[in-house]
């Protein structure tokens, strides 16, 4: 496949490999002190050639800005809020950082170091796992392509050390709390209700029109998710891609008429009608404002968002004895296992329950009854 051959130089003999790629063009490499060096170099060009592993040395050269800017454009498949994050990290953190890098220079131990220095943040204020777990993804997911276009034979990223990603403690508010949330949020107490007894994420209420509402099934299709990107709605599917049907409790299909009266039925159930609700302020909002209220009545309502009475809604449909599959769907998760996962908290204090009616069961079943074994 190739020839070693010598060649003066001011310094000295040097050696000089030729060979043929895969593609039959002619490559050579100068400079090799030692001919055994030369030797080891076209064996192992020959090796890698027939494992159809041989990557040209020249598309090692490539920066990662050039495959990145590329692997960005082709993510348009994914949702627009996910887009928007994975585009925001390697704007602000990969590019910066590796753009101008060439991806056969890089070292696994560079990319650990980066990892290690990026997750330590500014002024001593580290960046959370989340932040960190997703910038290394985008520069990781960058580098896989490069493996499979044969610009570089391994990914230098891969085996690297991440932080770990801590638990958030979920907040669950009790029906009563609900109760006393709506009524401080005023007009909005039906999204509030909503929110907490059908855990539809906040997007997909925004999205909800009159033409998705069944009234006399007390039924809600979930098609559309309304996502806030840049000051700026981006209207999709919902987050798993796929509609479904989440249904709501009696005493919310007044409520819900009335937030339906004087709109057709391509409208917004809730707002307006034609535009968007605006996502209230986390610091001075109509629903901050509420929470803050509730914690002055009652020392133990948490600190919750919007997102938070998707939990609530999870955690009231589990006491009421909700099967982890019915939960799956009503919530528009993945799948149970998935549910079981995120909820596994709530699942666990109906362990003791289960016991309990176990108990009960054999109790019901055994006093009284005699097989005639007794002595």
């Amino acid at each position: 496949m190739g020839s070693v051959s010598s060649y003066e130089t001011g310094d000295g003999k040097r050696y000089r490999v030729r060979y043929r790629d895969p593609d039959r063009a002619s490559r050579e490499k100068n400079g090799f002190v030692r001919k055994k060096d030369a030797d080891d170099y076209l064996a192992n060009i020959t090796v890698s050639a027939l494992r159809g592993e041989y990557v040209d040395p020249k598309t090692a050269k490539t920066t990662v800005r050039e495959v990145g800017t590329e692997w960005i454009t082709n993510q348009s498949h994914l949702k627009a809020s996910s887009f928007s994050v994975v585009e925001t990290a390697w704007r602000l953190h990969v590019e910066p950082a590796w753009g101008a890098r060439r991806l056969g220079e890089i070292r696994f131990s560079e990319v650990q170091a980066w990892v290690t220095k990026f997750g330590a943040g500014i002024d001593g204020k580290p960046r959370s796992a989340t932040v960190v777990i997703r910038a290394f993804g985008v520069l990781a997911a960058i580098l896989d392509v490069a493996v499979r276009d044969r610009r570089i034979s391994s990914n230098p990223a891969r085996g690297v050390k991440l932080p770990r990603k801590g638990r958030k403690k979920r907040a669950y508010l009790t029906v009563r709390q609900v109760e006393l949330l709506a009524k401080l949020c005023g007009d909005h107490s039906t999204l509030v209700y909503t929110l907490a007894y059908t855990g539809i994420r906040w997007g997909e209420a925004l999205g909800l029109r009159l033409s998705s509402l069944d009234m006399l099934r007390r039924r809600m299709l979930i098609q559309e998710n309304a996502v806030l990107i840049r000051s700026a709605y981006v209207v999709g599917t919902p987050k798993t891609h796929e509609q479904r049907s989440v249904p709501f409790p009696k005493f919310l299909t007044e409520p819900l008429a009335r937030e339906c009266e004087g709109k057709s039925r391509g409208q917004l159930v809730f707002g307006k009608g034609d535009a968007h609700m605006i996502r209230p302020s986390s610091e001075t909002g109509w629903f901050a404002r509420a929470v803050r209220a509730a914690q002055a009545r009652d020392d133990t309502f948490p600190d919750i968002t919007p997102h938070d009475l998707r939990h609530t809604a999870a955690s009231m449909a589990i006491s009421a004895g909700a099967n982890p599959k019915a939960v799956q769907r009503m919530l528009g998760h993945a799948s149970a296992a998935m549910t079981l996962d995120t909820y596994a908290d709530l699942f666990e204090d109906d362990l003791d329950a289960v016991s309990e009616r176990l108990d009960a069961v054999r109790a019901e079943s055994v006093v009284g009854f005699s097989w005639g074994l007794e002595a």
